[in-house]
């Protein structure tokens, strides 16, 4: 295995660990983690997919931009452009009390938002590893 697809490999284990994570803090009430985490999820599983198609560096954290990069190799991206762009704003509010305008994360996202980034992160995540083949990144 060449190191980009090693690199791609990495990638990928660790988006398929933090999304369990993500379903684990959503149905434990910790809203605000699991949207968060679905971004990270969906950022690196995209990242896999440049690794893995010989890119180097991959940088950047706009899922959507790493879905426009991925587009450019698999049409298929366009699918999840828009998932991309939702999953963009759990990056910073999420984490931080000035990421909002008023209040902390915490009491901001809820199980509705939670629900709709896991929905966004697996299809994020069942588009890559449809393009990845299976035994090369586990």
């Amino acid at each position: 295995m060449n190191s980009n697809r090693r690199e791609a490999e990495r990638w990928l284990t660790q988006s398929k660990h933090d999304s369990r994570a993500a379903e684990i803090n959503s149905r434990e009430g910790f809203y605000e983690i699991a949207c968060f985490l679905c971004q990270q999820s969906s950022e690196k599983a995209l990242k896999a997919f440049l690794y893995y198609q010989g890119e180097r560096p991959v940088l950047g954290h706009a899922t959507h931009l790493l879905a426009g990069r991925c587009q450019a190799y698999v049409s298929r991206f366009d699918a999840v452009q828009d998932t991309c762009r939702e999953l963009d704003q759990y990056y910073v509010a999420t984490r931080y009390p000035n990421g909002l305008p008023g209040g902390i994360p915490h009491d901001v996202f809820t199980a509705r938002n939670a629900q709709h980034a896991l929905e966004g992160m697996k299809a994020v995540l069942t588009l890559v590893s449809e393009l990845i083949p299976e035994g090369e990144t586990e």
